[in-house]
């Protein structure tokens, strides 16, 4: 599906999808594709004279975030975070996102829907949204990504944070497994950040920029810095944690295993004495009433032995 997008009286309002028929100009408009069809793709870019492997590009999910500028059309692939609700819990992860211009038009493309559209039309963190001017336009929807990077980062804190309490409570499998799941969106975030900096920073080879998106830009690479420095942080803080997890669950085990070797010590060391006075050959003290009592008393003698012997050596902790 798509959407097109005009400017009316300084605000950003939908285009009925009734009037988009074959020879519409799109020109000064912004086409928006959500998981797009073929027949989707080839009616935009026969109506915009974009190629459609640009069209195409960021509907590999594995796509690697680049820029590029052939004919007067500029094609980016960068990375947005996207969240997804799976039993009740939120899981973090990354997909491409493709921004396509020339002079004349203006398309965006994503495999799913994404909420930087609503943002972006919501001026949530940009002001004097312009879809006329294509750099700007493109240098405030990576300024939205970055955000929505830093709004994520912050929630997957704040999770990792409720999960290690809920641990130190008590050891659960799924705690331990939602702490994996945060710790592989971190290391996701941290790719692709990386990879959409080294697009910002391509961007003025390609890009002519005006004097009053200077500013913007320098935002967009601080905002951008600033989501790889705290996905880093929370990344190693979070490896941590659970190497620490690790260790504890495995010196839980060796204290469990140690305590159950003591308590084998001092119930099978008995049980054998006791199975010796059991034999059919003859054995000390056989056919004397008080043999049993002599038996009995060597096991408690014995016992009491190993058990201060094994509290000594903390075995019994």
């Amino acid at each position: 599906m798509f959407q097109v997008y005009k400017k009316v009286n300084k605000a950003i309002v939908e285009v009925e999808k009734d009037l988009i028929t074959e020879g519409y100009d799109f020109s000064d408009q912004w086409i928006h594709m959500s998981n797009p069809t073929d027949k989707e793709i080839e009616f935009v870019s026969l109506a915009t004279s974009i190629p459609e492997e640009y069209l195409k590009a960021a509907l590999d999910s594995e796509e690697r975030a680049h820029i590029e500028k052939e004919d007067g059309v500029l094609m980016s692939v960068t990375d947005i975070p996207i969240t997804e609700e799976d039993d009740d819990k939120y899981t973090y992860a990354t997909l491409p996102f493709g921004c396509i211009f020339s002079d004349k038009t203006l398309v965006t493309v994503c495999l799913n829907e994404t909420s930087i559209v609503y943002d972006l039309l919501a001026g949530r963190y940009v002001r004097d949204f312009n879809i006329h001017k294509r750099t700007r336009f493109f240098l405030q929807l990576q300024y939205v990504i970055a955000k929505k990077y830093l709004q994520y980062l912050k929630q997957i804190d704040r999770a990792s944070q409720r999960v290690q309490s809920e641990l130190e409570k008590a050891m659960k499998n799924e705690g331990l497994s939602e702490m994996l799941s945060l710790e592989k969106a971190l290391v996701y975030f941290s790719t692709s950040l990386r990879a959409n900096n080294a697009v910002l920073e391509k961007v003025p080879r390609l890009v002519k920029f005006y004097e009053e998106d200077e500013d913007l830009w320098d935002d967009v690479l601080i905002e951008n810095r600033q989501a790889i420095e705290m996905s880093n942080i929370y990344r190693e803080i979070l490896s941590g944690t659970m190497d620490t997890y690790a260790s504890i669950i495995s010196n839980n085990l060796n204290v469990v295993m140690k305590t159950l070797t003591a308590l084998t010590l001092l119930v099978d060391t008995p049980a054998m004495i006791a199975s010796i006075w059991g034999m059919n050959t003859g054995v000390p003290f056989e056919g004397k009433q008080w043999g049993f009592w002599v038996v009995i008393g060597f096991n408690i003698v014995v016992s009491i032995i190993m058990f201060i012997i094994l509290a000594k050596k903390k075995m019994l902790k």
